[in-house]
């Protein structure tokens, strides 16, 4: 049985969010997967595109660099931002029941409801909004196959993020890219999006699945260890002042009174967001 290909966008503003999205993902999967980080110093050999102002995230683009990476099978492309509560190869099954479309997105359709996001970064609107957050491609067909690393340096944001270069555009269920803070609350939601700001940002740590976040985040630091109790961020969130020796840790949502470190988070970029 041949790994699930999932690639995750990496953000350094919130580096936490990739690895606690991936021990969810693992958690919850059936079957064997390969996660690989779109981390940017990775992939300088074949990604040059320069910054532009209308970026929020590191990943804006290199997102599409996925199916070439992966090669002709399927493969899945998320946000950092997110925490998976279901199993993944639901989502590589329902790409093979839509074997004839080029890529699979939950089609928003919505118009967010706050003007700023985190980092106080500017919130705009825009035709198909958050729909490459989540995309699952099958590799075969040519119009992913052309995604290539000289098109995705060039292309126009909006040819990338409206799917200019597809030919058929498949769907994935909103449960798989339920939007925190955009969507009213539900059940069954199986891949959380904190799209306005994962729990990670002080201002986001109460938001819907924030406590889910953060127990996931005690179960990737988790270290069976007689001398310590349950999780590195358990141990961290336990220490005083002096103890903390510099170190940064994790915030979880009552943990803001016992903080060794104070201060808001870093200013975003003065920067006008026109793709996530």
């Amino acid at each position: 049985m041949k790994p699930l290909k999932i690639y995750i966008g990496v953000d350094t503003k919130e580096m936490v969010t990739f690895h606690v999205l991936s021990h969810s993902i693992m958690r919850h999967a059936s079957g064997p997967v390969s996660i690989t980080p779109l981390y940017l110093p990775n992939l300088h050999e074949i990604y040059d595109r320069p910054r532009n102002a209308g970026q929020s995230t590191e990943f804006t683009y290199s997102r599409f660099l996925t199916p070439w990476l992966a090669g002709p099978e399927v493969s899945i492309f998320m946000d950092s931002d997110m925490l998976c509560r279901s199993d993944v190869y639901a989502l590589e099954k329902l790409a093979q029941e839509q074997r004839y479309s080029d890529v699979l997105v939950t089609k928003h359709d919505y118009r967010p409801k706050p003007d700023r996001k985190f980092l106080n970064q500017v919130q705009t609107v825009y035709p198909c909004k958050n729909w490459s957050s989540l995309m699952v491609f099958n590799g075969h067909r040519l119009a992913v196959r052309n995604l290539t690393p000289e098109y995705v340096n060039r292309a126009s944001p909006m040819d990338l993020h409206q799917f200019k270069w597809a030919r058929d555009v498949g769907e994935i269920p909103s449960e798989w890219n339920h939007l925190v803070g955009e969507y009213d609350p539900r059940s069954g939601v199986k891949l959380v999006h904190y799209t306005l700001g994962a729990p990670c940002f002080r201002k986001y740590q109460n938001c819907e699945y924030a406590q889910e976040w953060f127990e996931e985040l005690g179960r990737m630091t988790h270290c069976s260890d007689p001398d310590s109790e349950g999780s590195y961020h358990d141990d961290l969130s336990g220490r005083t002042d002096t103890d903390c020796g510099g170190l940064s840790e994790p915030h979880g949502p009552d943990a803001a009174d016992t903080e060794c470190h104070s201060g808001n988070d870093p200013a975003a970029p003065a920067a006008t967001d026109v793709v996530s």
